[in-house]
């Protein structure tokens, strides 16, 4: 979707946008940031190894990356670049929704012995 947007931007357009440091470092590459600028790191991936703590944490990502594409749809005229984003608005619902069902499988196991454990299969 980032490079549909903004495959045919000139340099000075880009830098118009307010992207011109990032052309600079990255031409029209995609690098992970945030808004502001931040690069992505690891250490935005939290876990506690609890399975409910690190289930509520997920379903706290699903719903702000839900928000953001919503923030996304409202800043838009763009037809096409709206339906892009309500697609992946609905998978992050659909996302959240799958880790509440399990939040609910796990506390209703929880005074039980069951021990969730993946399966590793050598090939």
């Amino acid at each position: 979707m980032v490079y549909k947007l903004t495959k045919d931007a000139t340099p000075r357009q880009l830098e118009e946008a307010g992207l011109g440091p990032h052309y600079v470092n990255h031409d029209q590459a995609l690098y992970y940031a945030n808004a502001s600028g931040v690069p992505w790191t690891a250490a935005y991936i939290q876990a506690k190894g609890d399975p409910i703590a690190d289930l509520y944490e997920d379903i706290a990502a699903e719903e702000k990356a839900r928000a953001t594409y919503q923030w996304l749809i409202d800043m838009t005229d763009d037809v096409d670049l709206q339906d892009s984003l309500k697609f992946l608005r609905e998978r992050e619902i659909v996302h959240s929704l799958r880790f509440r069902e399990a939040v609910e499988m796990i506390k209703s196991d929880w005074g039980t012995k069951k021990v969730y454990k993946i399966k590793v299969t050598e090939e």
